[in-house]
């Protein structure tokens, strides 16, 4: 039996990206700053998040960069050809099920406070 569980609160690095697909779907990428607990680390570690459904829509619409978010998601790791080299690339993406605005009130619209999952799969 294996485990594959992610949870992280951090910053977002930039605003969403969203693409929606013929049949229906919705895909939102984002990069997410989290900082370690260190002294002397002052750079953070980087995270590319991958949000579909409907919690991707909420992502769209209310986050923003360097709004406070936490997630809860599953760990892949995406493999492609180098269109140059012919090279096999990687890279990990968390895949977000589990959304929460965080942050003071005065930078969350009242509206969107709260936990968003993703309910639909692939």
């Amino acid at each position: 039996m294996g485990l594959n569980l992610v949870n992280l609160v951090g910053h977002a690095g930039a605003d969403p990206e969203i693409r929606y697909f013929p049949e229906g779907g919705a895909l939102c990428k984002l990069p997410l700053a989290v900082n370690r607990r260190s002294r002397n680390n002052e750079t953070p570690d980087w995270f590319n998040l991958e949000i579909w459904g409907k919690t991707a829509e909420i992502a769209y619409n209310y986050v923003r960069k360097g709004k406070l978010i936490g997630i809860q998601g599953t760990l892949k790791i995406d493999t492609w050809s180098d269109r140059n080299t012919g090279a096999t690339r990687s890279r990990p993406v968390i895949r977000v099920t589990n959304l929460e605005l965080l942050g003071s009130k005065r930078d969350t619209d009242p509206s969107a406070v709260g936990s968003y999952s993703n309910d639909s799969e692939i």
